[in-house]
């Protein structure tokens, strides 16, 4: 949980700090006095987009920080993100975060101290707090939400089935468009596969060796060089070796190394280091004499054959032939001749290819319209245990006879898709199955079932998503919930029981709440005030937290702009006992 939450340089918020704790943390204060700010530095401390506009010029950078301290499996994920990012927690375990937005609008995120990408804070963030807004109400009411809606509600085995149907979904419409595409194509591609066969037989036919055309230059140079080879290296063996057929024909450099060797040798007894010197004479002389062998065994190589110097300019214009077509060198034309290959592959057009692929496409059909049945199935089972569940939260929010139905209907038929059973009618398959998903209210018995959006007045309409919003939390999710203002339109008796709500989802989780009801800040464990003062042109904001008489004076002046009045505070307090008795009672 956030134990607390520092915010400076934000919108109307000069410097303000938050103690939170676990329970329900309501958040009040005057209109434009900062309570969105709060919500603001929440999602930005937890990887939102950063919005300059919202940074005061004074000191034009907006600093977000908080300490988390987080228990169990979401304590162990937070850790290991964290220990990724090279970041660690505090000797307590608490986790220090901190995001600053510049007024150009650069931003830098912390973890324990050490800077990371602010993907991190946003991993985080996934992990141990959820928001919820007028907004998210807004966009519960678009049908893909409430498809998905369901889809997380139904439970983890139920979305294992929806990843794999999505994977084999979309290998069909691979599979689908690839035989399409072939088909269309027919013509175009087998003109380039003629093309491609006729330079892969081509160079098949000259069959080139790696770097075969280097190996041919220099052999074609010995060739057509041989006799000034043979001079050079007969030269430089007689200067090595001597010639044994002529003896006057001077020293050679065995025969001088070898006077120098016995000359160092002879003065042994009298200066033993010349030994070493002796020894690296004779190294030199073994060197010479092994050069010597290899000269011998070159000029035997030598060859002025004029029949394999042709052999070798023949073959060299066949390689060229290639390079001019299809590569500068013949391991580029290796190449050339391995990616053709490889497009062969891809652009085969033949019957048998566009069988098999017609084949693999029915039977991936196939796979789709099981795997589309089955999640219709389990999302059938859902709606039901959902709808159950949201109607009971609704009868704990003044709406005793309501009901919440979540209707899996079939998707239209698409032409040219397969279709799957959705409750006895056919359904187009899509991306997500072949269901639509559509929230419907009965406000009372023998009322129509009619969509959320027309059915519920605007205080049914909150109250309906705020009950939407408590089965999801009830259900599990991150142990940190932000409700902002969802109780907008709600007031009476459906405040209170709001109020009742949010404190009993306040016993598994924290709950921070933006309210501007004194029903449902009563029910607070804590309760903050988010104060406006006002020097000059300039206004800032600040954070206390009320207690006691404070408390009951802030609830006074939310009932009734009165926090003086004698009569508006009896009533505060009367709301406070309610509270504290239904709180006790619930235990």
């Amino acid at each position: 949980m956030l134990e607390e939450l520092r915010i400076t340089g934000l919108g109307v918020i000069d410097d303000a700090t938050l103690p939170l704790d676990a329970g329900l943390t309501v958040i009040t204060g005057e209109t434009g006095a900062g309570k969105t700010m709060v919500v603001a530095g929440l999602g930005l401390l937890f990887g939102g987009r950063a919005d300059a506009g919202r940074v005061r010029a004074d000191p034009g950078r907006a600093v977000i920080e908080g300490r988390l301290r987080c228990s169990g499996r979401v304590a162990k994920a937070v850790a290991a993100r964290i220990g990724d990012a090279g970041a660690e927690p505090d000797e307590d375990g608490a986790v220090l975060l901190s995001r600053s937005v510049s007024a150009e609008g650069r931003s830098r995120a912390h973890v324990g101290g050490r800077s990371v990408p602010v993907g991190v804070l946003s991993d985080i963030g996934g992990r141990v707090l959820a928001v919820h807004g007028q907004s998210d109400q807004m966009r519960l009411l678009q049908p893909l939400e409430q498809l998905a809606t369901l889809d997380r509600y139904a439970g983890p085995e139920h979305e294992k089935l929806l990843d794999t149907y999505r994977e084999v979904f979309a290998s069909w419409r691979r599979c689908d468009e690839e035989l399409t595409e072939r088909r269309a194509h027919a013509r175009e591609r087998n003109q380039q596969v003629d093309l491609l066969r006729l330079g892969l037989d081509e160079i098949a036919a000259v069959d080139p060796q790696p770097g075969e055309d280097v190996e041919l230059r220099s052999l074609a140079q010995r060739l057509e060089h041989t006799e000034g080879l043979r001079s050079a290296v007969a030269a430089a063996q007689q200067a090595l070796a001597g010639d044994m057929d002529d003896p006057s024909a001077g020293a050679d450099a065995s025969t001088l190394l070898g006077v120098a060797r016995h000359s160092l040798e002879s003065q042994l007894d009298v200066d033993e280091s010349l030994g070493d010197l002796a020894g690296r004479v004779e190294s030199a002389a073994r060197l010479v004499a092994d050069v010597s062998s290899e000269l011998t065994t070159y000029l035997a190589s030598l060859d002025a054959d004029p029949a394999k110097l042709a052999e070798v300019h023949e073959r060299r214009a066949a390689l060229r032939a290639l390079t001019r077509k299809y590569a500068e060198d013949v391991d580029g034309v290796l190449a050339w001749a391995q990616d053709a290959q490889r497009q062969l592959t891809e652009l085969d057009s033949s019957d048998e290819t566009l069988a098999a692929l017609e084949a693999e496409r029915d039977r991936l059909a196939a796979d789709v319209v099981e795997l589309a049945g089955r999640l219709g199935e389990s999302r059938r089972e859902a709606s039901e245990r959902f709808g159950v569940a949201v109607s009971a939260e609704l009868a704990g929010l003044a709406m005793p006879h309501a009901q919440v139905v979540a209707h899996v209907a079939a998707r239209p038929v698409v032409a040219g898709a397969p279709t799957a059973s959705v409750g006895g009618e056919p359904g187009g398959v899509g991306p997500d199955g072949a269901d639509e998903v559509e929230l419907r209210l009965i406000p009372h018995p023998g009322a129509p079932a009619l969509p959320v959006q027309r059915g519920a007045s605007g205080g049914e309409l909150s109250r309906v998503m705020l009950a939407v919003e408590v089965v999801f939390a009830g259900a599990g999710g991150p142990p940190t919930l932000v409700f902002d203002e969802v109780d907008a339109g709600v007031g009476g008796e459906a405040a209170v029981e709001i109020g009742r709500r949010l404190a009993k989802l306040a016993r598994r989780h924290q709950v921070l709440v933006v309210t501007h009801l004194p029903q449902v800040a009563a029910f607070a464990d804590r309760h903050l005030v988010v104060q406006k003062g006002s020097t000059g042109s300039v206004t800032t904001s600040g954070v206390r937290v009320v207690e006691d008489s404070d408390r009951a004076r802030e609830l006074a002046r939310m009932l009734a702009g009165l926090p003086d009045s004698s009569l508006g505070v009896a009533h505060a307090e009367e709301l406070l006992a309610m509270a504290r008795s239904a709180r006790t009672r619930k235990r």
